[in-house]
């Protein structure tokens, strides 16, 4: 293999590139991507990284397979002592346990290879003691590291979960040590070895041409050879007829997974390992075999997740696009119903026509304040509204990111509180300006403030209704001055309402945002696909 620097480079930038994309929207191929990313990524982390900065690493055989198929026994009977745990209770395997020589403990007692898990070590069941593993009591992700001289040095071999296992935690947790081997080791059963599980794992080995073996364990004598020959058909259908086969017989040790199965039993499966971890050439393919296969799976896998991320951030435009209909077309309405004087009418109509005599400055601004406020939202509310129903017609609005309230991002703010707050502060601007103008005013025919503002804010919103405030106005502090007050309070009010429909529109993206689907994400997982396949034809051309 080619491990030098420069691959090993492209190889961490494309896992890089991995890690950070996202499918969190709910289209049909976000599961098949989010899984298709924590396999990538288990593969990278847990193998490729791992064993190209470090060919000389013990060869590590993972042994998977359904409930009980006897994956337990069968390492406990490869190691020549009880080191995994084996019974009758299911699911066994709850804790991995990774299992070598003394001497290549060091490989695997840190981060080398399998860097999310706790390493836990186990001291040694003595005879008549607990069950070591029934005093494995740490929380969270763990893996047991036992050493054993019997085993030769140079292999490791790793007794995984149950990949159909009740426990999803144990699903998962199998399906990725599994990405961490050099050599697969199928464990499965007479009684099940048509079952579709074990097939899946068989048709993944296949996909990523990894180094592959089978043992088919619990064979009664009685039917050995025939279920031997169905097996080795089923092999050949699915072109797996060319990877090593072990049988091992049922035996009375066999019996509740209690014991260990004598020596010659797995001497076949034994020494067959022994061979690929301790000669040189035969090491040396089983790693190259794993290694291209995964390697060369890329070409098909990374094209597929950066189209799903493409696919993610193409319903973040659409999403927001519909935000961005929804809220311009308010901002439309509210700019139409204030040219037509819609906030002039109702309650605020009658405090106008009370004014001044019946009602004073501040009672019709108050009336103005609230009718403008409920023009407001109810254009917010028809927003929200036409969100709602575009992102329920698109498969990603139902993201739960998107369907929780926003009460995190706004504390217990509504928008009825928002719009108000909004309002009130330009009836405040109105105020000041007035004061500011009647200040310049003779004092002793100055006008009071209150009502400058209260004629200000009837012309504004008053449409043709609110043409004899403006009247009013300009007898009060002249044409000139009235023209400013209103061209000031127009102005205000335009940056009021944009302010209020950016700040709800920007409420309603905050969702989308948090997402952080970003539209280089496609070009970047191509773009670093790219660049490994270019360093690995590099390397072949210099060999």
């Amino acid at each position: 293999m080619d491990v030098r620097p420069q691959l090993l480079d492209a190889l961490s930038a494309l896992r890089d590139r991995v890690s950070a994309a996202r499918f969190p929207l709910p289209l049909a191929g976000a599961p098949r991507a989010r899984a298709n990313r924590d396999e990538l990524l288990a593969q990278l982390d847990d193998y490729l990284l791992p064993r190209l900065r470090s060919p000389e690493a013990p060869l590590l055989a993972v042994v998977a397979g359904s409930t009980g198929a006897g994956k337990s026994t069968l390492v406990n009977s490869l190691v020549g002592r009880r080191v995994s745990e084996a019974g009758i209770l299911r699911p066994t395997t709850r804790t991995p346990v990774l299992v070598c020589n003394p001497g290549d403990h060091h490989w695997f007692s840190g981060k080398r290879v399998l860097p999310d898990l706790t390493r836990v070590r186990v001291p040694r069941q003595e005879p008549g003691g607990d069950d070591p593993a029934h005093r494995e009591s740490r929380p969270g992700r763990v893996i047991r590291v036992e050493t054993a001289d019997n085993l030769p040095p140079g292999l490791a071999l790793l007794d995984a979960p149950d990949i159909d296992s009740l426990v999803a935690e144990n699903r998962v947790l199998a399906a990725e040590l599994v990405c961490a081997a050099d050599v697969w080791v199928m464990v499965t059963t007479a009684a099940r070895y048509a079952d579709a599980v074990p097939w899946h794992l068989l048709r993944t080995a296949k996909e990523y041409r990894a180094g592959l073996i089978t043992v088919l364990d619990r064979v009664p004598h009685q039917v050995l050879a025939e279920v031997s020959r169905q097996y080795e058909a089923l092999l050949t259908r699915a072109g797996l007829g060319d990877v090593p086969r072990f049988t091992v017989p049922e035996l009375p040790e066999s019996a509740w997974g209690g014991g260990l199965l004598p020596a010659t039993a797995v001497a076949p499966l034994r020494n067959w390992l022994t061979h690929r971890a301790q000669d040189q050439v035969a090491r040396e393919r089983a790693v190259e075999r794993t290694a291209r296969g995964a390697l060369d799976s890329l070409r098909s896998r990374m094209p597929e997740l950066a189209g799903a991320a493409a696919a993610q951030y193409a319903a973040v435009l659409r999403l927001t696009a519909a935000v961005d209909r929804a809220y311009d077309e308010a901002e439309a309405r509210v700019r139409d119903r204030l040219r037509a004087g819609a906030v002039l009418t109702g309650g605020a109509l009658r405090r106008w026509r009370a004014f001044p005599m019946d009602c004073a400055a501040e009672e019709l601004l108050d009336a103005l304040v609230e009718s403008l406020t409920s023009v407001l939202l109810c254009a917010v509310d028809a927003a929200e509204e036409r969100v709602d129903d575009d992102w329920r017609r698109d498969p990603a609005g139902a993201a739960p990111a998107l369907t929780e309230s926003d009460a995190g991002a706004d504390g217990a703010e509504h928008a009825a509180h928002r719009v108000g707050m909004a309002v009130r502060r330009w009836r405040r601007e109105i105020e000041e300006c007035a004061e500011d103008e009647v200040r310049e005013l003779d004092g002793h025919r100055a006008p009071d403030p209150e009502a400058v503002a209260a004629l200000v804010a009837a012309a504004l919103l008053g449409g043709r209704r609110g043409r004899s405030a403006g009247e009013r106005l300009a007898e009060e502090v002249g044409a000139r001055r009235a023209l400013r007050l209103r061209d000031g309070a127009g102005r205000m009010l335009t940056a009021c309402v944009e302010r209020i429909v950016h700040r709800e529109r920007e409420r309603r993206l905050a969702p989308l945002d948090r997402l952080d689907l970003r539209p280089e994400s496609q070009a970047e997982l191509i773009a670093a696909l790219s660049l490994l396949r270019k360093e690995e034809v590099s390397g072949d051309h210099r060999h």
